[in-house]
């Protein structure tokens, strides 16, 4: 049980960090919770998680499979780290230009599940995100490749994606405005953080034996 909270709080941390910058998603239920509400705020935000979970579900099935095959889980380590340095170059890009996002969806509350739901399936980023965070769990063996640390690791992951979202509805505007000023902050200590796991995850790729590869897979 303790293993599996660890996974739990981990998807949950994770999941809740990664709410935080700015984006489509968040603006969005700041909108509705302004001029609609807190629920529709949150059914807006219970659309996006629905589709977040799908799209976390699906990765860890594609996980399970790649981690049985050394090689290639190998091959999808380095990828990963590949991923997880452009998304940094990505957050210190977005802080040297300090670029701004609005709401693209109408903010009316009989469309707010549906708007969560199609706005979070157009975001490619969950795929890239989870895979790569998933990664290095499984690498770390902190997230074994089966169904119960699936389950934790996805419910942790649902209530920290909600947790993040709750920052920005319960906020409102003032959470906004300050998110706006302090954006570009928040953007460098992502890239840097982002940075510095990519440069770690190569030195550790690089030195790591295959023998403890091979344990790592086979859990």
């Amino acid at each position: 049980m303790k293993q599996l909270m660890k996974v739990f709080y981990w998807g949950a941390m994770i999941s809740f960090l990664g709410s935080l910058p700015l984006g489509v998603l968040n603006v969005t239920a700041t909108q509705l919770s302004v001029e609609n509400g807190v629920k529709s705020a949150f059914v807006f935000a219970i659309g996006a998680m629905i589709v977040e979970l799908v799209y976390v579900f699906t990765t860890l099935r594609a996980m399970n499979w790649v981690s049985k095959r050394i090689k290639l889980f190998r091959l999808f380590e380095w990828i990963t780290t590949a991923l997880i340095l452009l998304l940094s170059i990505n957050s210190l890009i977005a802080a040297i230009n300090m670029q701004k996002i609005s709401s693209v969806v109408p903010a009316e509350a009989s469309n707010a599940f549906f708007s969560g739901m199609l706005l979070s399936a157009l975001n490619p980023l969950h795929v890239i995100f989870w895979f790569g965070w998933s990664t290095i769990l499984i690498e770390k063996n902190i997230l074994h490749t089966n169904n119960n640390n699936y389950n934790f690791y996805t419910t942790g992951i649902g209530l920290g994606t909600l947790a993040g979202f709750a920052v920005f509805i319960f906020g409102g505007n003032y959470i906004i405005h300050q998110l706006l000023f302090n954006q570009t902050l928040i953007n460098w200590i992502i890239g840097i953080v982002l940075l510095i796991t990519a440069i770690v995850q190569v030195y550790k790729i690089s030195q790591r034996p295959l023998m403890k590869l091979l344990r790592v897979s086979g859990e």
